[in-house]
């Protein structure tokens, strides 16, 4: 998938879902700060007047106190410069696999946006510091586990803390170093942290607003892929079109469901006349299968307006507002919102899975798929005998069905008390994202298995006549020559990991257009 804009400004307009999801993916678009005096001028009177309040001996919350339970313990003034780094040392704590570079650079890109708000108190060399990562791709080595999504993503955050003050490891030219080697290589220099600044970085939901971000993208093409299959495997199970009228979705409008459907029947267009299906009414995970996508469909412009609204979000705490000559404390590092989105986009994704899977186990089975051999076998009849086609193919699709089925159990109902009582109730919006995230993988590797098979199924039915090639529309029928290049035809047995590997790479790189 190629993107054409070059570079994307911060702190001057609203930053989308998919400029997250360009920076991400496209390591040559370059992250740019706001220059224009006005805007770096509001940055400077966040801190100055922080500053100032220091001068005065003001309180403020994780600057001249304690964190968390711990803000009814007074810093002295002598060591409230210490503190910042303490913040991001202590928290030096995850565990589990490591971001992917791709999910680094959106974690980076959405906590960037939040802090050029000019209300967290950051300096101007700290929000350059954090796109200069991102323009050099240095990508702090982030845990992916450790977070409860309140307050905020402590825990993986500190890694981008830690790389910017050059302390622990980053990945830098596709080898992991310690942080102040990349930046001296790159010609960037670590910064002190200010007051608050540590707190600023950590203090917020940049990791499971990103990586919810990314999943909803994936969700997407998932979900015309979904439409695409459906139309091929009801050709392939000589499937009734006249589920799909449009007269139908007119009586019950859902857009995105009546999107669905018109995205089906335009596969199905050139059937024609003469066509007579196998069965008056088909089976549901045919018949049904707008209803299904459908859900996705209507919810994902609702899910993207929350999103955008987190990534264009100042959601640490304190807040600073320089105008007003006010601290303002509060709890905008609660991930609520992002939990629900990635809770409820797993649950769809993983419906997407359960509809393919039933698909697969119509078509590779004889008493549904009307004619076709058992587990679409192409063997000739004299070796029928020892070839089993697809048989564990539909096992495999139905394991990892079963997967992602398991992991739509909502992760916000989960919250624990922690940090001596004093987050007691908190969002689990990171599990969620990961959550989320595993769900589109598995549902991505089902769709690669029934890619498999509707291929290969459509094949069976063109080399006996039972479907003639002018049936297809053309979109169609590039769409299975594409196929073809990487999927081939099932006659004898033999491995089809090989083949798996290459489609679930190819849907996530996008590379078919639908």
């Amino acid at each position: 998938m190629n993107f054409p804009i070059a570079s994307i400004t911060f702190g001057d307009r609203n930053i989308s879902c998919s400029d997250i999801v360009r920076i991400a993916r496209q390591p040559a678009v370059t992250a740019v700060v706001n220059t224009s005096p006005t805007y770096r001028g509001k940055l400077r009177g966040s801190t100055a007047y922080l500053d100032r309040l220091l001068e005065e001996d003001g309180e403020i919350y994780g600057v001249t106190t304690g964190y968390g339970d711990s803000v009814i313990r007074a810093v002295p003034p002598a060591l409230v410069p210490e503190l910042p780094l303490h913040l991001s040392r202590f928290h030096g704590c995850g565990l589990g696999e490591m971001l992917t570079p791709e999910q680094t650079r959106a974690v980076l890109a959405v906590r960037l946006s939040s802090l050029t708000h000019g209300f967290s108190g950051v300096s101007e060399e700290l929000v350059d510091l954090l796109a200069g990562l991102l323009n050099h791709d240095i990508l702090p080595r982030i845990p992916s586990e450790g977070s409860v999504g309140a307050s905020g993503d402590l825990t993986p955050l500190s890694y981008v803390a830690a790389a910017l003050i050059g302390e622990r490891d980053v990945t830098y030219q596709g080898e992991v170093m310690p942080a102040a080697q990349a930046l001296d290589k790159a010609g960037l220099h670590p910064i002190t942290l200010r007051p608050k600044e540590a707190l600023a970085i950590m203090n917020g939901t940049a990791v499971m607003t990103a990586l919810t971000a990314l999943a909803m993208e994936r969700a997407t093409y998932l979900g015309r892929l979904a439409t695409r299959i459906t139309s091929l495997a009801a050709i392939a199970l000589i499937g009734n079109p006249a589920h799909f009228d449009a007269r139908l979705f007119e009586a019950k409008p859902h857009p995105g469901q009546a999107e669905a459907a018109a995205r089906i029947r335009a596969d199905l267009v050139n059937l024609g006349a003469d066509y007579e299906p196998a069965r008056l009414q088909d089976r549901y995970s045919i018949r049904c299968a707008p209803h299904v996508i459908g859900v996705l469909f209507d919810m994902l412009p609702q899910f993207t307006q929350m999103v955008e609204t987190e990534i264009n979000s100042t959601n640490d705490n304190p807040l600073i507002d320089p105008d007003d000559h006010r601290i303002l404390h509060g709890g905008h590092f609660y991930g609520g919102h992002m939990t629900f989105v990635a809770d409820s986009l797993k649950n769809l994704v993983a419906n997407l899975a359960d509809l393919m899977d039933r698909q697969m186990a119509l078509l590779v089975d004889t008493k549904f798929n009307h004619g076709l051999p058992s587990n679409l076998s192409g063997a000739e009849q004299a070796r029928a005998s020892i070839n089993h086609g697809l048989k564990a193919l539909q096992i495999g699709a139905s394991a990892w069905t079963a997967e992602a089925l398991k992991n739509t159990m909502p992760a916000s109902v989960f919250s624990r008390s922690t940090e001596c009582h004093n987050q007691d109730k908190v969002s689990m919006g990171t599990i969620a994202s990961r959550d989320a995230l595993r769900v589109c993988t598995l549902t991505e590797q089902v769709a690669a298995a029934l890619l498999i098979s509707v291929h290969q199924a459509v094949l069976l039915r063109l080399e006996c006549g039972e479907l003639r090639k002018d049936q297809l529309t053309p979109e169609t029928r590039t769409f299975l020559d594409q196929l073809g290049e990487t999927i081939p035809r099932i006659d004898e047995d033999h491995p089809l990991d090989a083949v798996l590997r290459q489609l679930t790479d190819d849907i996530h790189k996008r590379v078919w257009e639908i």
